[in-house]
């Protein structure tokens, strides 16, 4: 598949800090950075832009928080043409302590929302995009949403932004090929101006072949994650990506390397992937929150009682 359009984002540190609170050393952000950047890889999202006054420094790593300063450390000496984005909140970013584009090392902001925060979702992307960031929204949970609010958010989101692309996003990793190809073709319908955007979640191990689904459909910026790190059950793998995108520009061999070197041992330290539990809420289309605290507890193999628990003994 070889479409020029198209745009990979590994959101790497910024997915795979909701593991351990962004708390990954310069050292390891620095070889991701590494990798990425000889692979060809369009964008690194490097952490989210959250407020100090929210979230304590003592409890969350730099990458909750993305200085300007941290970020310019991590990639000094490095020549690439990969771009850098970080990931905002609706409510848990003091916007004007983000400086204009043309003093950050920042390229890209994307705003995070669920459809009932769209009008805020609006305005903080038009306040971004006129400090001269690229800016992407990441419509949050579609799965939960309404048909009837989305057709409207989609639309306010074509006529009142001026962001670069429209993001699908599986949050619970709920979705199938059939319905990735229904919010897909959906957001084609509304979104004219703008790039449509996938990202996966890997519940049901269908995280990269859903990503290969909003392909066929025409969405042209495609988030993953090195070894599919990520929230939960992680996310659709980059390694793989890349591997099915024919593009001559990306080089998967970096990839593989940092895999080797640096997520193999990083699987002792704390986990992610494909779990029962996991499944179980993509099923049922739930926040995986409740699988998160079973994998944290001294019962985290008792998936039958888990599964009871949410549906009901029969």
């Amino acid at each position: 598949m070889y479409r020029e359009q198209i745009k990979v984002l590994d959101c790497t540190i910024r997915d795979g800090g909701l593991i351990n609170k962004h708390d990954f050393d310069d050292r390891f952000v620095r070889e991701v950075y590494k990798a990425l950047a000889v692979s060809g890889v369009d964008y690194m999202e490097i952490g989210y832009k959250n407020s100090r006054e929210l979230f304590s420094p003592k409890e969350y790593g730099k990458w909750k928080f993305c200085d300007d300063d941290d970020i310019k450390r991590i990639i000094d000496g490095i020549e690439t043409k990969m771009k850098i984005s970080v990931m905002v909140d609706i409510g848990r970013v003091n916007i004007d302590d983000v400086k204009p584009k043309k003093d950050s090392p920042v390229d890209m902001i994307r705003t995070a929302c669920y459809v009932k925060d769209v009008d805020k979702a609006i305005a903080m992307i038009n306040h971004f995009s006129e400090k001269g960031y690229e800016t992407t929204c990441n419509i949050m949970a579609i799965s939960k949403t309404i048909d009837k609010e989305l057709n409207e958010t989609l639309q306010q989101l074509e006529e009142q932004t001026k962001a670069q692309a429209i993001y699908i996003v599986d949050s619970y990793g709920s979705l199938y090929q059939e319905t990735t190809e229904f919010y897909i073709k959906k957001s084609k319908q509304y979104i004219k101006t703008k790039e449509v955007g996938f990202h996966g979640h890997n519940n049901q191990q269908l995280a990269f072949s859903n990503t290969i689904e909003s392909i066929i459909h025409d969405a042209n910026y495609l988030d993953a994650t090195i070894y599919g790190i990520g929230r939960g059950a992680g996310n659709c793998p980059i390694e793989l990506l890349l591997g099915f995108l024919k593009n001559p520009k990306f080089d998967i061999r970096p990839i593989y390397d940092v895999i080797s070197r640096e997520f193999i041992p990083l699987l002792n330290k704390i986990e992610w992937g494909y779990f029962i539990p996991y499944a179980i809420t993509g099923m049922l289309d739930e926040h995986p929150r409740a699988a998160i605290a079973l994998r944290a507890s001294h019962q985290k193999e008792n998936y039958r009682e888990f599964y009871e628990g949410l549906v009901g003994a029969q």
